[in-house]
């Protein structure tokens, strides 16, 4: 079974107590969740685990899903091992993960993570059509020899933070609603593809990102943000949409970083959303988008200088 593969290539040397979930985002409720999971496993002298799935379980369950990731698997297990987790187990979720049974999953996790602890949130629920619910996992865990505790996820104003909202955050351009529900600037990670090379013909040379396919995009708009490349921070002015001043089709995400003048092609680049600047507009002439280009630089210097 390719889970008990996966799951074997962590190597304990202790009891752990551990999360499972996707936790795309890795926002407050989960940071809340998972640093609640690190001190009970400090208590217990147990390692602190975190079993994530590397795709969505409804890119399995429902085939007209389209997940749009807030984070890819890398970063997400980057973030969680910086909470301060000892470990991080991500595990392929596939259609023999599906139809495994709440005890079967359990069994698997005591004999190759040695769980001792599982700390979930209220709803949480794992194994076959969502069998093994807290109540269910308790009575197992009575059985085998593992502690359940299901804890409260962070609220922000008395709602909880979930996945979803901030994804509709992105969808409205609101990075900074969603930077508060993460904790930290939205981020996309991409490669500088070749565009058009209008913007060098303009004045305004601009990276042209590709990112993987299903991860979330804010939506269309200019945008402060902050740009990495290379080790190095610039700051930048983002443009997404379909440039619809020279009848673009195709949707694209290009940056102007200020200062940097060297060759970007080929090269990954992150790009941290600030602040949304205003909507996409169309534009009566070239020089009125140019004369809003330098705006939208200035505005972005002034904010991101702050």
């Amino acid at each position: 079974m390719r889970i008990e593969r996966e799951l074997g290539q962590a190597h304990l040397d202790k009891d752990s107590v551990l999360t499972i979930g996707v936790f795309d985002g890795v926002h407050l409720g989960h940071q809340s969740l998972i640093t609640k999971v690190i001190a009970e496993a400090r208590a217990q002298n147990a390692a602190a685990g975190v079993l994530t799935f590397r795709n969505h379980p409804d890119s399995v369950l429902n085939p007209n899903f389209q997940p749009q990731y807030i984070t890819s698997i890398e970063e997400r297990i980057r973030l969680i091992e910086e909470l301060g987790a000892d470990f991080v187990v991500p595990v392929s979720f596939d259609k023999e993960v599906a139809r495994l049974r709440a005890r079967k999953f359990a069994e698997l996790l005591r004999s190759k993570l040695r769980m001792r602890g599982l700390v979930v949130g209220p709803d949480f629920a794992m194994g076959y059509k969502r069998e093994g619910d807290v109540d269910t996992l308790t009575t197992i865990g009575a059985e085998l020899g593992f502690s359940v505790s299901a804890v409260d996820l962070l609220s922000e104003g008395g709602v909880a933070v979930h996945s979803t909202s901030i994804r509709r955050a992105l969808v409205d351009g609101s990075v900074a609603n969603a930077a508060k529900k993460l904790g930290r600037n939205f981020a996309i990670i991409g490669t500088v593809v070749t565009g058009d090379r209008r913007g060098r013909t303009l004045g305004f040379p601009t990276a042209n990102i590709e990112v993987r396919p299903h991860m979330a995009i804010p939506g269309n708009g200019i945008y402060a943000t902050r740009a990495f490349v290379n080790g190095e921070r610039y700051m930048a002015a983002t443009s997404i949409g379909t440039r619809p001043t020279f009848d673009g089709k195709g949707r694209t995400i290009e940056a102007y970083l200020l200062g940097f003048d060297s060759n970007l092609y080929n090269m990954e680049l992150r790009l941290e959303f600030v602040q949304r600047l205003r909507d996409e507009l169309k534009f009566d002439s070239v020089d009125a988008l140019l004369e809003q280009m330098e705006l939208d630089v200035e505005q972005t210097r002034t904010l991101l200088q702050a």
